[in-house]
């Protein structure tokens, strides 16, 4: 279990990864030996798997996302979510309740280079029926 010092720790790494130890402490209030051992903590029990970058600027902002629900022949689930983590543009894959089996969260660099990875995804084994929701404006991201 984590506490209320561990979320906000979680918070501030959300916020920057690569904040060092010293601009975390002084952000908790806490010694950087604290910060140290609570981090190592987290990764040890598995609730800080990894860290990763975040697009900014020119580069983000010409960035297309769409929301892919994927509607799977549940035999070929398994073979399905191979080939869906094969297309680089497909960044995160949720398995779901409901109508459909899957959300794809797919990134593009312009439109052209999203109709064809709907297209890839829409003509895989095992792909019954897609339905795509354009990002318009991300209002916020954690």
């Amino acid at each position: 279990m984590i506490n209320s010092q561990d979320q906000k720790l979680l918070m501030l790494l959300r916020r920057n990864a690569r904040a060092s130890i010293t601009e975390l402490a002084r952000a908790m209030h806490v010694s950087r030996s604290t910060v140290q051992n609570r981090i190592a903590r987290l990764e040890a029990s598995g609730v800080i798997r990894g860290y990763s970058i975040q697009l900014g600027g020119a580069f983000s902002a010409s960035q297309v996302e769409a929301h892919v629900s994927i509607k799977v022949v549940q035999k070929l689930t398994a073979r399905t979510n191979m080939a869906l983590e094969q297309i680089s543009q497909v960044a995160q894959l949720f398995s779901v309740s409901g109508e459909y089996d899957l959300i794809a969260i797919v990134q593009a660099q312009s439109l052209e280079e999203l109709s064809a990875v709907l297209d890839n995804i829409g003509n895989l084994e095992g792909v019954e029926r897609t339905n795509s929701a354009v990002v318009l404006e991300t209002k916020f991201r954690r």
